[in-house]
């Protein structure tokens, strides 16, 4: 853990490259000593349903949505989410200049005993030797 999940308005498929930003968060992640590498995922979802704000189809949204293994103490987990949120602003910016786009982000503590994991990244990882 952790997985990011960015929501996105389908209005902006075609002018951001949700690839990039994808890989711009996980370096952000990746960069946080509280977010074990090996267990970070980022994945984008088109949302093609849409209603905001008054209505008009010019509007767009992100959401990104953090869940992680709970444990870690709040002034933690704020530092983290704002670090995110802040690498999600910055890839924005120059968008945003010129469209209407809301930008928001939540994170979520998973219990984990409700959450078991199983894998074999860390075996498979170029740093890992």
């Amino acid at each position: 853990m952790p997985h990011f999940r960015i929501d996105y308005s389908a209005n902006l498929e075609e002018v951001v490259d949700m690839g990039a930003l994808c890989e711009a968060i996980r370096a952000a992640a990746a960069d946080i000593d509280t977010f074990p590498t090996a267990g970070i995922r980022v994945r984008a979802t088109r949302v093609d349903y849409v209603a905001m704000a008054d209505g008009n189809s010019k509007h767009g949204f992100i959401h990104l949505s953090v869940r992680l293994r709970e444990g870690r103490p709040d002034d933690v987990k704020q530092d983290a989410i704002a670090r995110i949120f802040a690498t999600l602003k910055g890839f924005m910016a120059d968008l945003m200049e010129t469209r209407s786009v809301a930008l928001s982000a939540e994170m979520r503590d998973i219990d984990a005993a409700l959450s078991p994991k199983f894998g074999n990244v860390r075996d498979h990882m170029e740093d890992s030797a």
